[in-house]
C-alpha cells in the first residue's frame, strides 16, 4: 500500500482542519492506519490510529476529546477531523499503515506517507 497525506494549512487557534491519507494498492481494509506528528527537534509522536474495519480506534491522550480519526475503505482513505486546535498541535502529521495494529500504536507502521504541515497560530 501507498499513502498520500494531505489537509494541512494554517488556522487560527479553536479552528479545525481536517487531513485526509489517500492508499492505493493493496486491500486497504487489511491495514489498521495511524497518524503520527512531528516538530523539529523531536521524536514523532503518535495521535490516532483506526483497525481496519474502522470498529477500534485509539487517542492519544493529548488529543481526546478534539481529534477524530475515520475511514472510508471504498474510497481507500482515512481522516482525521482536529477541532478545537491549539498552538502546541503546530507539526507536521504523517499518516502510517500497517497490517499489525501494534506496529500502529508503537510508531512502527512498514508504510508511511509523506508528511503535511499543520500550523495554528494564536
Amino acid at each position: 500500500v501507498q499513502l498520500q497525506a494531505s489537509g494541512g494549512g494554517l488556522v487560527q487557534a479553536g479552528g479545525s482542519l481536517r487531513l485526509s491519507c489517500a492508499a492505493s494498492g493493496r486491500i486497504f481494509s487489511s491495514y489498521a492506519v495511524g497518524w503520527f506528528r512531528q516538530v523539529p527537534g523531536k521524536e514523532r509522536e503518535f495521535v490516532a490510529v483506526i483497525s481496519g474495519n474502522g470498529a477500534g480506534t485509539i487517542y492519544a491522550d493529548s488529543v481526546k476529546g478534539r481529534f477524530t480519526i475515520s475511514r472510508d475503505n471504498a474510497k481507500n482513505t482515512v481522516y482525521l477531523q482536529m477541532n478545537s486546535l491549539k498552538p502546541e498541535d503546530t507539526a507536521s502529521y504523517y499518516c502510517g499503515a500497517d497490517n499489525n495494529l501494534g506496529r500502529v500504536t508503537s510508531n512502527r507502521p512498514r508504510t508511511w506517507g509523506q508528511g503535511t504541515q499543520v500550523t495554528v497560530s494564536s
